[in-house]
């Protein structure tokens, strides 16, 4: 399934075989309800990553340390969201089955559902840890059930109860701020309350989803729907390195839409949050 993509994410040069992470694009924004544009954020990070050092000074760790197979992007069809997400499980199911932790680089958020129903399959006692300056829970929108806007509610269907932590969340209709509070654990505007979710989460296989748009978009604007009051780039970094403590079995980084930050400032920070997750989880 997998071939050596020619373009990789910096450091990402390890043979699928040798690899304990599978790095993947899934350039999807089909459902975007105010400005497109995912759909490029993979390629867009993978020419701009290497702008950086393979050495974090954060960590002490550099990428030539891990193993890490970046796989490219998986072809995905446009107007039909349902065989996209359904590509996006296949794919993330056969690097479940070879013993290899999936990242997965969006494309809008609706993506992580796709991975999620794979990595859920293998693992029953599912945990969640979500990272979002929105609620996405909505039972639907426009009518539609399949929406950035409702992937942590069909992630719900999946799991039930008490078991998707919820964090940096600062929009959302209040009926989704109200059904959080019988359902998931969300937590406003910030992290506290994310070492309790860890302790919560230390015995169970976890899947770490991350929005960028939890940053504030004064340090990153190149999002579909930035959202003003989000964390910093230090803020959000320490609560990564917290969660990699866990038994994560699936991750992925999305919601860049580098087309909105001509600077490239944006990409820039995607692909230092990238770097330091596959760092700190490899």
């Amino acid at each position: 399934m997998w071939n050596k993509n020619i373009e990789t994410f910096i450091g990402c040069d390890a043979e699928y075989e040798e690899a304990d992470i599978v790095l993947f694009g899934a350039p999807f924004d089909s459902t975007t309800s105010y400005r497109p544009g995912t759909r490029f954020a993979s390629k867009t990070m993978r020419s701009e990553s290497f702008g950086l050092e393979t050495y974090s000074p954060y960590q002490d760790k550099d990428m030539g340390e891990i193993k890490v197979f970046d796989g490219g992007d998986l072809e995905l069809t446009f107007g039909n969201t349902r065989k996209a997400l359904d590509d996006i499980k296949e794919a993330a199911g056969t690097i479940r089955k070879d013993h290899k932790i999936p990242c997965m680089i969006g494309g809008e958020h609706l993506v992580t559902l796709g991975a999620l129903e794979a990595v859920i399959e293998q693992y029953h006692k599912l945990r969640i840890i979500h990272f979002d300056a929105h609620t996405d829970l909505r039972e639907d929108y426009l009518g539609e059930k399949l929406s950035h806007a409702t992937v942590i509610r069909r992630a719900w269907d999946l799991i039930g109860d008490g078991k998707i932590h919820q964090f940096g969340i600062r929009s959302g209709e209040r009926d989704e701020f109200n059904w959080a509070k019988k359902h998931t654990n969300l937590h406003k505007f910030s992290f506290e309350g994310l070492e309790e979710a860890i302790k919560e989460c230390e015995n169970y296989p976890v899947y770490f989803t991350i929005d960028l748009d939890v940053l504030d978009p004064s340090v990153f604007p190149g999002t579909g729907t930035p959202e003003a009051g989000g964390v910093t780039f230090m803020e959000l970094l320490s609560a990564i390195l917290k969660v990699s403590k866990l038994n994560i079995v699936g991750m992925d980084v999305n919601e860049l839409s580098p087309v909105y930050d001509h600077s490239g400032a944006s990409t820039a920070v995607a692909c230092k949050i990238l770097r330091e997750l596959l760092l700190c989880v490899g």
